[in-house]
């Protein structure tokens, strides 16, 4: 499966963003979808996973009552919705796949990245 991650600017404190990440081939719903992050000078950490059919869901603490991961198999696409943003969520948003049964992957398949930024 490949990957492309899209949505990402620059907002204000407090401003929303919905990234999408569209998946190519014919067996997207196989794949629980992750979205991870990277600041500056930071290692890349968890932000959100759903399963397979979008019934299930998983957010970082960090996110977790303002970003929501959703899913749309028909479309191959998931979506984080980024709501209240901080400054300290600006970084590069990537999604990756995983055949695994599992959120915490790991994924195999990975997409190139959007860029966040909040500004204060």
């Amino acid at each position: 499966v490949q990957l492309q991650a899209s949505g990402g600017g620059l907002v204000q404190a407090g401003g929303s963003l919905r990234l999408s990440c569209e998946a190519s081939g014919r067996t997207f719903s196989s794949y629980i979808i992750g979205w991870f992050r990277q600041a500056p000078g930071k290692e890349r950490e968890f932000v959100a996973a759903i399963s397979r059919g979008g019934g299930n869901s998983y957010h970082a603490d960090s996110v977790k009552g303002r970003f929501t991961i959703s899913r749309d198999n028909a479309k191959n696409t998931v979506y984080l919705q980024m709501n209240n943003l901080k400054p300290e969520d600006t970084a590069v948003y990537y999604c990756a796949a995983t055949v695994r049964s599992t959120f915490s992957g790991p994924y195999e398949y990975w997409g190139r990245g959007t860029l966040v930024t909040v500004s204060s």
